[in-house]
């Protein structure tokens, strides 16, 4: 099965992500590119959100880890463009199916899990300790996970199931497919069937089929 970031508890199960480490630098390609980590559907995805999101991470593990070694983990630019376009892919999916996330049912997953580590402090230390998330995406990431739940649960199936994950899988790399993600090749591809990305050697064009 594949599965994505997760607090140490069972139910968690969705498209994982293992990435190459990148450098971040400024995009080549057309001007409707330049500036941009990715594009997805109509939506740009900034390079400077993703600096923003990489430096509150490293400064969440700074202050987790005062006088450490401020050892970063592999691939840290990559994971984050990454995870920017899975929110993206998992709304879609969700979309297509009439399926919402509400902020309660982020709430009350968070709670639960806060209770069961000790208080809301501790889950975000396990959580930036061991799943790379920041505490301003916390809530994103409870996102994803109840999202990924209810697009199995839409198909009478359970995520943390082979066959839940294989639903999961094939509503993601759909969607994936109809918005046609494009990434700047700095930081690979994105591929919808492995619902990762993947190293590139190609330039970044546009992919969109052409118009009638």
């Amino acid at each position: 099965m594949i599965r994505t970031r997760s607090v140490p508890r069972p139910a968690r199960t969705a498209a994982g992500i293992l990435l190459a480490a990148a450098v971040l630098t400024a995009c080549s390609g057309s001007p409707a590119h330049q500036g941009a980590a990715a594009v997805v559907g109509d939506e740009r995805i900034p390079i400077a959100e993703v600096q923003a999101k990489v430096g509150e991470l490293r400064d969440a593990a700074a202050a987790a880890s005062p006088g450490g070694a401020g050892t970063e983990q592999a691939g840290l630019v990559r994971r984050t463009v990454a995870e920017l376009v899975l929110d993206r892919v998992i709304a879609r999916a969700l979309a297509d199916r009439g399926l919402t996330v509400s902020e309660g049912e982020i709430a009350q997953a968070r709670q639960t899990d806060a209770q069961m580590l000790g208080g809301d402090a501790a889950l975000q230390r396990q959580l930036l300790l061991r799943q790379g998330v920041a505490p301003d995406d916390v809530a994103g990431f409870y996102r994803q996970q109840i999202g990924i739940k209810k697009i199995a649960s839409a198909a009478g199936q359970d995520a943390r199931t082979e066959q839940g994950d294989a639903v999961v899988r094939k509503a993601l790399a759909d969607a994936g497919q109809e918005l046609r993600v494009e990434v700047n090749p700095r930081y690979g591809r994105w591929d919808p069937q492995k619902i990762a990305l993947v190293d590139s050697t190609t330039d970044w064009l546009p992919q969109r089929a052409p118009s009638a």
